[in-house]
């Protein structure tokens, strides 16, 4: 009698258990990339949000620079990075995903990205010249700090970013400094600063992003992109290539989970949603606020990415 109320007593926990989500145990977890700028912390977000709430699975998110996931999703560490700027990459590209085959691509994510110089265009009122490079060549002083002394300063943003600034600089004989911000947030914060005062600021930026709808921003012209120019990264002396935003995998995440890998590969949205979304952290919300306000909006658009 005594072995016969167990065993019931041990079948009622496991029902139990399984009832609360015990059997939850047998779908991988799935490790997502979060690169150091607000959109990739926001696909990253859409994609837990919806991965947990459509397919069951439960999703980690580690924070890694963009350099530095290669190996992570290489070894099986990691199973996928929704936002890969493929110019600074060729060579991880032709590695990881060509030859090696340890990493796959995992097609567009749909925004196109464009990187480059940017001023106030109250800077390209008062001086006309500075539309283009070679107006910067005598005027460096007035961008100059205590810090860049007979230098202008240039903005850079987060110096894990893949970024040809200081080759740029160096090439087209400009007199000015790369001073690192640090972030992206820092950044932003010296150029709203110089803003505000109405003072004279050259920095690196990237679109699309919300910043652009905050601030009268205006691009500088460099010399035209071409592969020739970007052969040496320690030549460069052009602007930088169109980006058209992508997504790679673990090349084992199909067999770890065929329905996950189905949704990632399908996941695509336009600049225009990323847009959105970065405008509501501007106004105080969070990336995984954002990211699930746009979810609820917006089911139409990514139901068809479920298998």
């Amino acid at each position: 009698m005594t072995k016969t109320i167990v065993l019931l007593t041990s079948i009622l926990l496991l029902a139990l258990l399984a009832a609360c989500g015990g059997g939850d145990e047998a779908q991988a977890m799935i490790t997502l990339v979060e690169n150091p700028w607000p959109a990739s912390a926001l696909n990253v977000q859409v994609a837990k949000i919806i991965i947990e709430q459509e397919l069951g699975n439960r999703v980690e998110i580690v924070a890694l620079d963009e350099n530095v996931q290669w190996d992570a999703i290489a070894a099986g560490n990691a199973d996928a990075s929704l936002e890969v700027w493929p110019s600074g990459h060729s060579e991880r590209i032709a590695e990881y995903i060509n030859n090696l085959r340890t990493v796959e691509d995992g097609g567009p994510l749909g925004p196109v990205g464009e990187i480059g110089w940017f001023v106030p265009r109250y800077v390209v009122d008062d001086n006309p010249a500075l539309i283009s490079w070679e107006g910067f060549k005598d005027v460096a002083v007035e961008f100059g700090t205590a810090e860049t002394g007979v230098n202008g300063r240039f903005l850079g943003a987060d110096p894990s970013w893949v970024q040809y600034d200081e080759a740029i600089i160096r090439n087209l004989g400009l007199p000015f400094q790369v001073v690192w911000t640090g972030s992206e947030d820092a950044l932003l914060a010296e150029v709203s600063a110089a803003y505000s005062r109405r003072q004279p600021v050259l920095f690196y930026f990237y679109s699309p992003h919300a910043i652009f709808q905050q601030l009268d921003l205006v691009q500088v012209e460099l010399p035209p992109y071409s592969d020739a120019c970007y052969a040496d990264p320690e030549l460069i002396n052009c602007g930088y290539p169109e980006d058209h935003l992508f997504k790679i995998f673990s090349a084992k995440l199909a067999e770890k989970d065929a329905a996950v890998y189905a949704f990632l590969k399908n996941m695509n949205y336009g600049s225009d949603t990323q847009i959105e979304m970065l405008a509501m952290l501007a106004e105080g919300m969070s990336e995984a606020e954002a990211a699930r306000a746009w979810v609820e909006a917006n089911e139409a658009t990514w139901r068809v990415w479920l298998p």
